[in-house]
């Protein structure tokens, strides 16, 4: 006290975080960084990493543009080996829009569709199937 009666205040540092507050502070740091960081690296390695790829032969006979946010083309391929017989459909999913624009523009038409197949994506944000188709090419008569 001084003489009038009153505190004085002098500048003493605060004291050092406790060691519990430092560890919970890395904790949160480490559950905010790590979980998104390791989604999007396994996202990158699915695909860069191609399961199996190969051609099919057929007419496209339905491709859209689909989706509320997250917006994918998606299409059916009709195969057909006989005529007159049932065809069978591919289901794939065009992420380039040149491709796209490709596809678009070969409706109606006999196309090899080149496609790559990426298993264990995290969404269905990136299309609704597995198979991204990666070239077009139409068929001669």
């Amino acid at each position: 006290m001084n003489s009038s009666g009153s505190h004085t205040s002098s500048s003493v540092p605060p004291p050092p975080p406790s060691r519990w507050r430092r560890l919970l502070f890395r904790l949160l740091l480490f559950c905010l960084i790590v979980p998104p960081l390791a989604v999007a690296l396994y996202t990158w390695a699915m695909f860069s990493f191609s399961y199996s790829r190969g051609d099919r032969v057929g007419y496209v006979q339905k491709f859209s543009d689909k989706g509320w946010f997250c917006k994918t083309w998606e299409g059916e391929l009709a195969m057909v080996n006989l005529p007159g017989a049932m065809p069978e459909i591919f289901h794939f999913t065009a992420r380039d829009d040149s491709v796209a624009k490709r596809i678009n523009g070969s409706l109606g038409q006999r196309v090899v569709l080149h496609y790559e197949q990426h298993v264990g994506l995290p969404t269905s944000c990136f299309g609704d199937t597995s198979y991204f188709v990666t070239e077009v090419r139409p068929v001669s008569p």
